[in-house]
């Protein structure tokens, strides 16, 4: 059985923050790459990797204003920019990975209040001059990614190039591209890495399988880096 295994970058990351804990670029791309070999050690299954597609963007690298510090934030100078490329450039040098970039909406980014910070300034049980920089966070979207992850399982299903596809994301974006690929009788699995998923979307998969350990068992990590 040929299997590709596709991989939404952005839930990957924030999943593996949460439940293995922050490691370098290079120890997240080497744990990804074990992640995904995992799933063809099946014994009850001879399964042979196509490729692994991997989704993400380059990170930001435009200054922000930020509203508490009254100042512009470098991104091009941050921890995180020199992390994203460091880990995307070992995924580059890995056997059977592809990389399918898309573009941050630079132009949109901005800071706000996490929602629960407005909350509770609402509520009066948190004031304005209590806030702090970990209060805000970076609003950022991607362009490009949920497209590209629809046009390559449409291109795997009619050119018969795999018997299996295993997605590791979250969300329901990817419906309509695996209500094709099932159409053209491809197995399709979704790894939501113990995420909760919403009910109606088990019947648009074959089946839900994950790698990924109890979170019970795991690094609890509660807060969210701003990748």
């Amino acid at each position: 059985m040929k299997v590709a295994i596709m991989i939404d970058g952005g839930f990957y990351r924030q999943r593996a923050y949460k439940l293995f804990g922050e490691v370098s670029g290079k120890q997240r791309a080497d744990e990804l790459e074990k992640y995904c070999r995992k799933h063809l050690n099946d014994k009850r299954e001879n399964r042979e990797l196509y490729r692994i597609f991997y989704y993400d963007c380059p990170p930001i690298s435009k200054k922000l204003y930020h509203p508490l510090l009254k100042k512009q934030v470098d991104f091009s100078k941050t921890p995180l920019y020199g992390w994203m490329n460091e880990f995307l450039s070992e995924l580059k040098h890995k056997r059977k990975f592809c990389l399918r970039l898309g573009t941050l909406a630079e132009e949109q980014a901005q800071y706000n209040l996490r929602p629960e910070i407005t909350k509770k300034l609402l509520s009066g049980s948190k004031q304005l001059s209590e806030l702090t920089e970990n209060d805000f966070a970076l609003s950022l979207s991607q362009k490009g990614v949920d497209m590209k992850i629809g046009i390559d399982i449409a291109s795997l299903a009619y050119k018969k190039q795999v018997d299996q596809i295993i997605l590791i994301s979250g969300d329901s974006d990817f419906v309509p591209a695996a209500k094709l690929a099932r159409r053209e009788g491809i197995d399709f699995i979704l790894d939501p890495m113990r995420a909760s998923i919403k009910d109606d979307l088990f019947e648009h998969i074959d089946g839900m399988r994950t790698k990924s350990p109890n979170p019970a068992q795991s690094v609890k990590n509660d807060s969210e880096p701003q990748i």
